[in-house]
């Protein structure tokens, strides 16, 4: 067989992958599953595509032999998949003709799980509510649960050479930071700061985001997920990104919040209480620390300021691959959540304050891999003073 000349992995690491899938499946009781989502695809058996979002395709896969996976997708994108996986059962189908669940089905029953208990992605916007729907009806016998956190489970832990892909993708992201503490003053559209953010990025080698660049300044600060409009930064505006450096689908996301001349004493207050809230929280990653543990220091500066309701955000979550509309995982770095950090984890942590009375907010983070004694920086600004342009 000819290696896939765009293959991220080699096939043991996807095989060791795959391995490690069916036993946390077979462990909590399911005969199988089909894989939608692209990430999962992406992380199992190296298919790299954005297809998921164009049409319907499916990774059939039994817990009860050894035997590969067998992949459905649309004909046209049949040589993406060849050029980037190992997997040799592949499928295809015309779209607008052939009847997609009930191949899926057909599939299912060769491999003896139509009428066991399957997993599906319920809670990725791959599986659209009509694409689930039309593969219970295909498959009346199988019972359909919710997988989308058990497969993003086993994907929390980075193996090396995941991590070397994260540093990767860090490196792109500071070139956009880089690039944007450059650029700034007073006159630069949001347009263009995020042309340059972003050329800065994909000029260096970075793949696509799976989320634009998220910009928002002086007036429209205050919303958490602005991205750029054709307003001309003024002088005194604080301006915040975030954005993300890609390698071969391994995001890792910048964040920080600049200023153009001299912010107010609002301003200036608002981003050093953001800033000591991010040291907090980060004080706390430590290896085994409880998520909600984190959240809880970050917190206890903001609401020393007398800011509680200006903190919207959790404080951290994972990141590893992801395609568009989303680049986050299981892991919660909240109040709410259970779980600890392990040594391998990757994140990305923000201290968000917003005061929408006054049009004023702010943004400080980047991302972090836990190590066997603490974590590390891996992009964004972090807890710095606050640059001015």
């Amino acid at each position: 067989m000819i290696a896939p000349p765009f293959a991220a992995f080699p096939e043991a690491e996807h095989r060791t992958r795959i391995a490690r899938a069916r036993q946390e499946l077979a462990a909590a009781g399911y005969d199988g599953c089909i894989v939608v989502a692209p990430e999962n695809l992406f992380y199992l058996v190296g298919y790299d595509s954005v297809s998921a979002n164009i049409g319907p395709q499916a990774l059939i896969l039994s817990v009860h032999d050894e035997r590969d996976p067998t992949l459905l997708v649309r004909n046209v994108d049949l040589p993406l998949v060849k050029e980037t996986s190992w997997l040799t059962d592949i499928r295809t189908y015309q779209l607008f003709v052939d009847d997609v669940p009930a191949q899926v089905g057909k599939i299912a029953h060769d491999h003896g799980i139509a009428t066991g208990r399957l997993g599906l992605e319920m809670q990725s916007p791959a599986v659209t509510a009509s694409y689930a729907r039309a593969l219970e009806q295909a498959m009346r016998t199988a019972r359909f649960e919710d997988i989308s956190h058990l497969l993003n489970r086993i994907q929390l832990i980075k193996s090396p050479a995941e991590i070397r892909y994260m540093r990767e993708a860090a490196r792109y992201a500071n070139l956009g930071l880089e690039a944007a503490r450059n650029i700034l003053r007073p006159g630069i559209s949001e347009f263009a700061l995020c042309a340059a953010v972003e050329k800065a990025a994909r000029e260096a080698g970075s793949d696509y985001p799976a989320l634009p660049t998220e910009c928002g300044s002086g007036t429209r600060s205050a919303g958490g997920h602005a991205t750029a409009m054709p307003k001309t930064i003024s002088a005194g505006d604080l301006v915040h990104l975030e954005f993300a450096g890609v390698a071969r689908r391994y995001h890792s996301v910048s964040m920080m919040t600049m200023a153009t001349g001299d912010p107010s004493s609002s301003a200036r207050r608002l981003y050093d209480v953001g800033r000591e809230s991010l040291l907090a929280g980060l004080e706390k990653c430590l290896p085994g620390t409880p998520v909600a543990d984190i959240d809880v220091a970050s917190r206890k500066p903001i609401e020393r300021a007398g800011l509680g309701e200006a903190a919207q955000m959790r404080f951290g979550v994972g990141i590893g691959v992801a395609y568009p509309p989303i680049w986050l995982s299981s892991l919660q770095i909240d109040r709410f959540s259970n779980g600890a950090l392990t040594p391998g984890m990757t994140f990305y942590v923000h201290s968000w304050l917003s005061l929408p009375e006054e049009r004023l907010g702010v943004m400080l983070g980047g991302t972090y891999v836990v190590t066997q004694t603490g974590i590390e920086e891996l992009s964004g600004a972090g807890p710095v003073d606050l640059f001015t342009a």
